[in-house]
C-alpha cells in the first residue's frame, strides 16, 4: 500500500501523511500486483462531481461512411496533346489563350508546309495516272496509299474528297479540333515554325473529372470499385454531386498514412474546376451486428485506444480496446469489451491519468521486491 498526492503524483508515502508542497492528505493506493486489471474506486459524490457519464456497449448496425476532403483534377484519359506531323509556319492560329473553350469540328490553325504540299502533289499524281492507266489495280492502290498518307499527316476524310474533286493543292492546310474541351495548355504563336516534336496545344475534354480522395488507414478496409459517393465544393456553393470510386491507389502515404481514392464525376456544366478542393463523402453498405460504443468513450493516444468501463461498487478501470470502423459518432469495438458493459463517456480522462499512475506505483512496488 502506498499513498500519494492526488495533485503532485510524485510525491508518495509509506504511510498516511500530508504533501510538502500543497498541504493536501495523501490519498491511500492499494496495490494489488496481481491483479490483470487496475481498479480506480470512486464515490458517489465524487462521480457526480467529475460528471462522469456512462454508456453501455451495445449492438448494432454502422452504416459503412466516410467523410472526408480530396482535390478535382483533370481526367488523364481525356487529355489531347495536338502535334503537327510535319515542318511548316503557323499561320491564322485561332486559339487566343489557355481555357478557351473549343468546339468539334472548329478551325485551331492553318499550317504552310512544304511537306504537306508534296503529299497533295503525289495524291493528285496518283490520281491522274490512275484515270489515264483505265483503272488498273496496282495504281488505285497507288492512290489508296496517297491518300493514307495525307491521313496520317493530319488531312481528315472529308479534307483528302475536296483535293480529289478539285484537284488544286491548298498551300495552307486547316486543322480542325477532333473533340470538344478546354486549351489546357498553348505553345505556339501566329508566324512560329513547328516540328513534329513541338506540341502545338493540350486539350482536355472536362465533362468528366477525376476527384482524389484520402482515406484514412482504419476505414480502407471496406472501400470497393464502384461505391457511390457525393461530391460538395463550399467554395463555389455546389453540393451533391454524384459519383462512383473506379480505383484505389495500390499503396499509402508514407506521411500522413491515408489511401488515395480516385473517384469518377460526370462535370457536363464545367462546375467543378480541376485543382479546387472538395468535400466528399463516401457510402458503403451497412456493418450489422457488431460491437459499438460511443467514440466520444475512445482515449486515443496513437499507440493504442483505450476505455474506462465502470465496474461494480463504484470502482473503475482502464482497458485496451481495438478498434474498428468510425462512422457517424460510434466505434466498432473488436477486442476488449463484452456487450452489455457499461464505458465512460465524460470525465474518462482524470480516471484514465490516475489508472496510469496507479500502473506506475504498481510496477514501482514490483520492483522493489526484487
Amino acid at each position: 500500500m502506498k499513498y500519494i498526492c492526488p495533485m503532485h503524483a510524485h510525491i508518495i508515502s509509506d504511510v498516511p501523511s500530508t504533501c510538502p508542497i500543497c498541504g493536501m492528505n495523501l490519498e491511500k493506493v492499494e496495490l494489488g500486483g496481481n491483479s490483470k486489471e487496475i481498479q480506480i474506486d470512486v464515490s458517489g459524490g465524487m462521480q457526480q462531481a467529475l460528471a462522469l457519464k456512462v454508456a453501455k456497449v451495445e449492438k448494432d448496425t454502422l452504416w459503412k461512411f466516410v467523410q472526408t476532403v480530396g482535390q478535382i483534377d483533370y481526367d488523364e484519359s481525356k487529355i489531347n496533346h495536338i502535334h503537327a506531323r510535319v515542318n511548316g509556319w503557323i499561320e491564322k492560329l485561332t486559339i487566343e489563350s489557355v481555357g478557351d473553350k473549343i468546339t468539334k469540328g472548329q478551325l485551331l490553325y492553318e499550317i504552310y508546309s512544304p511537306d504537306l504540299i508534296n503529299a497533295q502533289d503525289d495524291f493528285l499524281l496518283a490520281q491522274d495516272t490512275l484515270k489515264r492507266s483505265g483503272s488498273s489495280e496496282n495504281y488505285k492502290d497507288l492512290v489508296r496509299k496517297a491518300g493514307l498518307r495525307l491521313e496520317l499527316l493530319g488531312f481528315n476524310k472529308s479534307q483528302i474528297k475536296t483535293l480529289a474533286k478539285s484537284k488544286k493543292t491548298q498551300y495552307r492546310v486547316s486543322f480542325y479540333a477532333k473533340s470538344d474541351g478546354i486549351v489546357k495548355a498553348l505553345s505556339i504563336r501566329d508566324g512560329m515554325y513547328i516540328q513534329p516534336s513541338t506540341e502545338v496545344m493540350s486539350v482536355v475534354d472536362l465533362s468528366k473529372v477525376w476527384v482524389i480522395a484520402d482515406v484514412f488507414e482504419n476505414e480502407q478496409s471496406w472501400l470497393e470499385i464502384g461505391q457511390k459517393a457525393e461530391i460538395s465544393v463550399p467554395a463555389m456553393g455546389i453540393k451533391g454531386i454524384e459519383g462512383e470510386i473506379d480505383y484505389i491507389y495500390p499503396e499509402l502515404d508514407a506521411v500522413t498514412r491515408s489511401l488515395r481514392v480516385r473517384i469518377v464525376v460526370k462535370n457536363k456544366d464545367l462546375e467543378l474546376r480541376p485543382n479546387t478542393l472538395a468535400k466528399i463523402d463516401i457510402f458503403g453498405g451497412p456493418n450489422r451486428d457488431t460491437l459499438v460504443i460511443p467514440q466520444e468513450a475512445l482515449i486515443q493516444t496513437g499507440k493504442e485506444n483505450r476505455v474506462i468501463v465502470k465496474l461494480e461498487n463504484n470502482s473503475f478501470t482502464a482497458r485496451k480496446v481495438t478498434v474498428g470502423m468510425l462512422s457517424q459518432g460510434k466505434a466498432e469495438i473488436k477486442d476488449g469489451l463484452e456487450e452489455g458493459e457499461r464505458v465512460v463517456t465524460s470525465g474518462q480522462f482524470l480516471l484514465d491519468s490516475e489508472a496510469s499512475l496507479k500502473g506506475s506505483l504498481m510496477r514501482l512496488s514490483s520492483g522493489h521486491q526484487h
